[in-house]
């Protein structure tokens, strides 16, 4: 055995003695004991002076393992577990938790959130008003896994990865290849004084891999990530669905034609955007600009606040696009990232429309961001769009999943091409800027080609292009219709301070738009 089979064998031996979590399958359920625990915290806080309080018993567990070329580069396992009281006194919040679970410490922090709410009473300049939710005697929910990605053996998850390594080298050109599987299982318990207790499993499972190729004559390198593999909650089943070892080859060779493909010239175009890249366009001009709480100036951090404001002013007003966009919000979408039975609410989710052929109709709500919009909207419940990532951190507004609904049209990728004489097709997210009210940005992406006269004539690079959000929805003048409809989305979506990570996906077909700004971005463009 040489010495990288030695390291190679002895860090595999290494990593399974480490990660060995249990299988967790099955209904989830909730034991006497933490019934009993959300129970005395919820008794607690109302003889303590809450006019409303819930609890949430989290635990989260997340592995991730991570290689390059025949190497194993990294791997973590994590597990944290402990619960949060949230409750309202004299109109506002107070939130305290704990890891310590017993009885006693359940109505300690009780306690001590209704006397941090008290005292928050100085700051309030509007009472927190709850918008109304159907009770909830004994709620189950699971993410629609067929096998647990914890009780698969990190040894095969490793080769996995190694073998989708090497099958990318395997292409001619191709110089460096990295691969990594995460997951993370939330098991939350939810109970609170209006009646609802829940229990609920959220699996989320994300596989990757990027392949770069070099041209050691000219020194220039080019980079294809696994872009059409979306993160997904669903199980182990997805990585062996996503099937990097037979996709990696396909994406080291157009990395490797990357290289020589031809540099974009500036100008306008058609683009006709995959789902596979117009999922992160979606997320960053549609989805964050209509967060209520950035809206109406409460949030600001990571992702800024919004041009789609005021709601008095927008609201049925405002011409986000043509016709043909319809933004729906949900929280059901089988195997998306952000599904679940409940919110952190204890709210059953609604599907709704965000945007109805191009106006602006509705923001995403949670029950305490009702009141703002009542007047406006004349809707009494929430959307359900409250998230917390942990037992430790107080959920607040979060987006659901936000998506593009597909055209009435049976129309494909194929029949966009076919329709459009000077474009570019884009595949992939790239790198992107994008300004503090969501207004005016630019999308890169992964791979690029060039159609002309209905066809695609061959491979372009250094592409990017430029719009002012409601300039590029605006624009939309093809949709592919439900066959070609797919989801991507975010795995880790910073949004608050402290700062919390969602994640959510985004559906959408492939769409087109006409005359966008494109720009050259390379680092040689003679």
């Amino acid at each position: 055995m040489d010495r990288r089979d030695f390291v190679k064998s002895s860090a595999a031996v290494a990593l399974a003695g480490l990660i060995a979590p249990p299988v967790r399958a099955g209904i989830p359920q909730a034991d006497a004991a933490t019934r009993e625990l959300c129970l005395r915290a919820l008794d607690a806080a109302k003889a303590a002076g809450a006019t409303y309080a819930d609890v949430r018993v989290n635990r989260n567990h997340s592995q991730s393992v991570s290689t390059r070329e025949q190497q194993i580069t990294g791997a973590s396992d994590s597990e944290t577990f402990g619960f949060g009281v949230r409750v309202l006194a004299g109109g506002a919040w107070g939130f305290v938790a704990s890891r310590e679970l017993t009885k006693d410490e359940a109505a300690r922090v009780a306690r001590l959130a209704v006397t941090q709410a008290q005292a928050n009473r100085r700051a309030v300049r509007r009472p927190v008003t709850l918008a109304p939710t159907e009770p909830v005697p004994d709620g189950r929910w699971q993410s629609p896994i067929e096998i647990d990605p914890f009780a698969v053996p990190i040894e095969d998850k490793v080769a996995l990865l190694l073998k989708a390594n090497a099958a990318a080298l395997q292409v001619r050109g191709a110089r460096f290849v990295n691969s990594s599987l995460a997951f993370v299982l939330q098991e939350k318990t939810f109970a609170s004084t209006d009646e609802v207790f829940t229990v609920q499993k959220v699996y989320r499972c994300l596989p990757q891999l990027t392949v770069t190729a070099v041209d050691p004559s000219t020194g220039d390198f080019q980079s294809r990530d696994s872009a059409e593999v979306a993160p997904m909650g669903l199980g182990y089943e997805w990585v062996l669905k996503s099937d990097l070892p037979g996709n990696a080859p396909r994406w080291a060779e157009e990395a490797v034609q990357k290289l020589t493909a031809k540099p974009v010239e500036v100008g306008q175009y058609d683009l006709i955007l995959d789902p596979h890249h117009l999922f992160l366009t979606i997320h960053e001009s549609v989805a964050h600009p209509t967060e209520l709480d950035r809206v109406l100036g409460y949030e600001a951090n990571y992702a800024g606040t919004s041009f789609a404001a005021p709601p008095e002013a927008v609201l049925g007003k405002l011409k986000f696009g043509t016709e043909l966009m319809n933004i729906q919000g949900d929280r059901s979408q089988p195997g998306s990232l952000s599904a679940c039975g409940w919110d952190d609410d204890g709210v059953a989710p609604e599907t709704y429309l965000i945007i109805k052929n191009g106006i602006l109709v509705d923001y995403q709500t949670t029950r305490d961001q009702v009141a703002w919009i009542r007047p406006y909207t004349g809707r009494t419940r929430s959307h359900g769009c409250s998230f917390a990532e942990s037992w430790a951190d107080v959920q607040f507004q979060r987006m659901p999943n936000v998506s593009l609904l597909p055209g009435e049209q049976d129309l494909t990728l194929d029949d966009l091409l076919a329709a459009t004489d000077r474009g570019i097709y884009i595949v992939g997210r790239g790198s992107y800027s994008i300004d503090q009210q969501r207004y005016n940005f630019q999308f890169g992406g992964q791979a690029f080609w060039e159609v002309k006269g209905g066809k695609i004539v061959g491979m372009l690079k250094d592409v990017a292009y430029q719009a002012r959000t409601t300039d590029f929805w605006n624009s939309l003048d093809q949709l592919g219709g439900q066959r070609s409809y797919a989801i991507n989305g975010s795995f880790y979506d910073g949004k608050g301070q402290p700062s919390q990570s969602n994640a959510v996906s985004h559906g959408c077909p492939p769409a087109r738009f006409k005359n966008v700004n494109v720009i050259n971005t390379g680092r040689n463009r003679g």
